[in-house]
């Protein structure tokens, strides 16, 4: 659950300078926060599977 919350304090404070960073940049540091995403809702599912 932390790691959720870090990823979304973080997405907000990307979203927030966003206007100041270049368009690459900002693509990119989407790209890797929708990651950290995916593999944070792929470790939950699995270990609702296990458990």
């Amino acid at each position: 659950m932390f790691f959720l919350v870090a990823a979304l304090l973080l997405l907000g404070v990307v979203l927030g300078s966003a206007a100041h960073l270049p368009l690459p940049v900002t693509l990119a540091v989407a790209a890797v926060i929708g990651a950290w995403l995916l593999v944070f809702a792929a470790r939950e599912r699995l270990s609702h599977r296990k458990g």
